[in-house]
Parts: C-alpha cells; sequence; structure tokens
C-alpha cells in the first residue's frame, strides 16, 4: 500500500488538468492497477513477471520478442518461462524456420490461469466498473490516443 500511496496526494482539479497533472494521475492510476494485479498474480502463485509473461504470450512469441514487451534482459525471461513451463502453464518449442528460435506458447492450463488472475483484479473492476458507456467509449478513445505516443507505436 505504501509504495503508490504518494502517488494518490496529487489529485486532479475541476478546470482544465496541466500535463504534469494528467502525467501524476495516470501514474498513479498505472501503479495501483499493478498493484491489483500483482495482488490477483500472488493469490495464484505467480509473480506480476511470470502473469505479465502469460499475458504476452496468448499468440506464440519468440523470446527474444517476449524480452523486449516485457522489458527485460533475455536471461532473465528464460527463468520465468522455465517457472511457468514448470507449473503447466506455459511452453516453448524450436520455431520451424530457425530450430535455434524458441517459441513460447501459453497452455490451456495458463489461459485459465490468466483469466482467473484478471477476475481476482477486484479493485480494476471496481475502478473500471463504476464507468457509465460513455466514460469507458472516452477513456478508451484517449488511451489509443495518447499509448502509441508513449510506447513508440509498438
Amino acid at each position: 500500500m505504501c509504495a503508490y500511496a504518494g502517488l494518490m496526494g496529487s489529485t486532479l482539479t475541476p478546470g482544465v488538468p496541466t500535463t504534469a497533472d494528467l502525467m501524476e494521475a495516470v501514474a498513479a492510476v498505472g501503479t495501483a492497477y499493478f498493484h491489483d494485479f500483482a495482488a490477483a498474480a500472488a493469490r495464484h502463485g505467480l509473480t506480476s513477471s511470470q502473469a505479465k509473461a502469460l499475458k504476452a504470450v496468448q499468440e506464440p512469441v519468440p523470446m527474444r520478442a517476449l524480452a523486449g514487451r516485457l522489458g527485460c534482459d533475455a536471461s532473465n525471461v528464460t527463468g520465468i518461462v522455465d517457472r511457468l513451463e514448470s507449473l503447466g502453464l506455459a511452453g516453448r518449442e524450436a520455431a520451424a524456420a530457425d530450430r535455434r528460435v524458441k517459441i513460447v506458447t501459453i497452455t490451456p492450463a495458463g489461459a485459465r490461469t490468466l483469466e482467473a488472475i484478471r477476475a481476482d483484479m477486484t479493485r480494476a473492476h471496481e475502478a473500471f466498473g463504476s464507468l457509465d458507456e460513455e466514460q469507458r467509449e472516452a477513456l478508451g478513445r484517449l488511451c489509443r490516443q495518447v499509448l502509441p505516443l508513449l510506447t513508440g507505436g509498438q
């Protein structure tokens, strides 16, 4: 709780927020969301990195690309995937075109676990569920506009 409590001190006031106000608000939302995600993952015996990896391999992904998606070193991804494999949540196999390339895929058990983690994110469900249809559409539109600029279009 303490890890993101400081971000909550900066609240948006009525009127047009500054860019800095929006940046702090989005950071606070992201941090709170991450804590909810990490807590849900832990309830299913996974670290947040392992759960993020499961989310990233819903479609088959080469190990190197997975490292890029997770923003970590390839050697770290090996450990994450080793653990997911040992739990029966993911698998890896050699790519047909280049046997040196390992492709990671989610298993049916991994897909069920990922769905259970999402379902257990009670604070996120409560927060986003409080938005009406018009607010959800507006938030989705704004995220689609800003996210590519933050990620370089990735």
